[in-house]
């Protein structure tokens, strides 16, 4: 899986996003990944997969109570962007997503020509 998340979107737009931070592990049966997101509800997260490219997006939504505002704040972009190619060896049709306190958790299973298996000696 390769990182290409431009530094700024490149849309109609062109909007400029944040890089969310992301960890990822690789193992046997395929890649999870973890994207940290705070500040973002379910509801405007945004995951595509297209071909071999993952995009995950978010708007931050963060409550001001009313008849305040803010007199510093260190997140002046209102979104996170970041884009992936996924390797051949995964099973895009396959990605499962969980969401839960900011925390993205992608589950990217490996397609089963990739998988490792054993195989069986037979004697002669």
């Amino acid at each position: 899986m390769t990182d290409t998340t431009p530094v700024r979107k490149q849309s109609a737009s062109d909007e400029a996003a944040l890089l969310p931070p992301v960890d990822v592990i690789e193992d046997s049966s395929g890649i999870t990944l973890f994207a940290d997101l705070p500040g973002v509800p379910k509801d405007k997260l945004h995951l595509q997969v297209e071909a071999d490219t993952l995009t995950i997006e978010g708007e931050i939504a963060l409550d001001v109570p009313a008849g305040m505002e803010a007199s510093h704040a260190e997140v002046s972009l209102p979104r996170y962007r970041r884009v992936f190619t996924l390797s051949k060896e995964l099973d895009s049709a396959k990605v499962n997503a969980e969401f839960s306190q900011g925390v993205l958790k992608l589950l990217i299973p490996k397609a089963e020509y990739a998988q490792p298996r054993k195989v069986e000696v037979r004697v002669l």
